[in-house]
Formats: C-alpha cells, sequence, structure tokens
C-alpha cells in the first residue's frame, strides 16, 4: 500500500497544549502514518477554541496524534479507536505516561464500532489507511447513526488526487493539501460567525 511518507523513526510530536514539544513512538505497521506537523498545525488552527471542552472521536487512531493533540488542547474527551491491538495497547501507555484523563481506547475495527450504541461527538477525526475505501464506506453510517452532536465537525484525510465526496447535507468548511494528502473540515451548517470570515 502506498505510504504518502509521514512520521520519522515511527514518532511523532505534539504541537501545541498542556504536552507541548512532546515526542511519542507509535507501531512500525505498514498503514500507520502520522498527519504531519503542519496539517496538524493547520487543522487545529482551523478549531481554534472549538477543542476545548470538546467530546471527540478518533475513529482510525493509529498513531493517536490527532487525539492526543486534541487533548493536549483542552479536549473534554477523546474515544480512540483501532483494529490492531499494537495500537490500543501503544495509545493506552501514551496516556498513562502523560497523566491524561479523558481518554478511551477501544480495540475495534471502524464500521463495526459505529454498529453500536452512539454518542454525540463534537469533533470527529477520520484519516483511515491511505488509499483505502474505508473513508466513503464510514461516512453513511458515522452521520446518520446520531454519533454528532449539533455542530459537529468532521475532519477527513484523503489521498489529494481522489478527492473526497462528502454526505447530502453536508459540505467543506475548509480544505487543504500537503503533497499527496487532501485534508478537509465539514460541517452541517457552518456557524453564522464563520459564514462571515
Amino acid at each position: 500500500m502506498f505510504n504518502p511518507g509521514r512520521g520519522y523513526r515511527n514518532q511523532f510530536r505534539i504541537i501545541a497544549g498542556t504536552w507541548r514539544r512532546r515526542r511519542l513512538a507509535f507501531p512500525a505497521l505498514p498503514d500507520i502514518r502520522p498527519s504531519p506537523d503542519r496539517v496538524r498545525e493547520t487543522l487545529f488552527n482551523w478549531l481554534r477554541e472549538r477543542v476545548a471542552g470538546a467530546r471527540c472521536l478518533d475513529l482510525f487512531a493509529g498513531s493517536g496524534a490527532l487525539g492526543l493533540e486534541a487533548l493536549s488542547r483542552g479536549a473534554r474527551q477523546v474515544t480512540f479507536v483501532d483494529q490492531e491491538r499494537q495500537v490500543v495497547q501503544a495509545i493506552g501507555a501514551h496516556l498513562q505516561t502523560l497523566g491524561a484523563t479523558g481518554g478511551e481506547v477501544v480495540q475495534a475495527e471502524a464500521l463495526a464500532f459505529l454498529r453500536g450504541t452512539p454518542a454525540a461527538f463534537d469533533i470527529v477525526f477520520l484519516d483511515p489507511p491511505f488509499a483505502s475505501e474505508l473513508l466513503a464506506a464510514t461516512l453513511p453510517a458515522l452521520t446518520q447513526g446520531g454519533w454528532l452532536a449539533h455542530g459537529a465537525h468532521l475532519y477527513m484525510e484523503y489521498p489529494a488526487a481522489a478527492g473526497v465526496v462528502i454526505p447530502a447535507g453536508w459540505q467543506i468548511w475548509r480544505a487543504g493539501r500537503a503533497g499527496r494528502v487532501g485534508f478537509a473540515l465539514a460541517v452541517r451548517e457552518p456557524p453564522q460567525k464563520l459564514e462571515a470570515q
């Protein structure tokens, strides 16, 4: 599978917040590719103060970089979901090492998780294995199943050349590109404040 070359020596760093500049390791598995620093920085600039107090879902957790960044910046709760045991164990260890509260790690395949009892999340991070069909398969279950709070934000990463198709009733609020990786933040209805920007 194509790997767009993210991460160095199976490590990533938390950019800002309580654990700013902390470096954490992740398992050397082929599909794990943490979002580059500049992509994460752009994303969290888009989200700004929306992260503080938010309930977040990191559905294809991988390295855990997105969810841990959210916790570092004041998210109230982050649920990390991944099907790989090594990933779940590594993220659990990071939460212990950092003394993090509000982190929950679930070992499950993404679609199987979404067939469970829904909880309303404010921010959902979707960074599935690159060039897989999982993003398209996941979005309907996520947006129609009661998993999203009013005003929720969906963050997606995908092959830039392919683009992304979002569910009806949603729209891209912000989007960018880093090499072969496209990334976007989608909302149901842009808040009034955002429309004026």
